[in-house]
């Protein structure tokens, strides 16, 4: 039983990401630092959440920072921005980021 349990968790962690790709659009976007965005103009903030656990086991922290990032991305294109930076840490598969437009940002 044990086995079977672990051979789907494994599975569901394999596919998780399967279905979560970058849009056009968001392959556009950057991430920056706070330091890098003062001539920004700050669109709004996304918040952006994956699952953390998959039947009890914990999924890798790279792999969550890694789908909430293209979460993020995808979302900022939708909010006419270019650029995202992170504004908390990741929690519970959760992180919020925040939308600049950099490009042009008065256009």
């Amino acid at each position: 039983m044990k086995t079977n349990i672990s051979i789907i968790a494994a599975s569901v962690l394999l596919s998780s990401c399967a279905g979560l790709s970058l849009t056009p659009e968001g392959e556009k976007i950057r991430i920056l630092d706070p330091s890098e965005v003062g001539s920004c103009r700050e669109l709004g903030k996304t918040n952006t959440s994956v699952t953390d656990t998959v039947v009890g086991v914990e999924r890798p922290e790279e792999t969550i920072a890694k789908e909430l990032r293209i979460i993020a991305r995808n979302g900022a294109a939708r909010m006419g921005g270019d650029t995202i930076v992170p504004l908390t840490v990741i929690e519970q598969g959760q992180q919020t980021f925040v939308v600049y437009k950099c490009v042009n940002p008065d256009g």
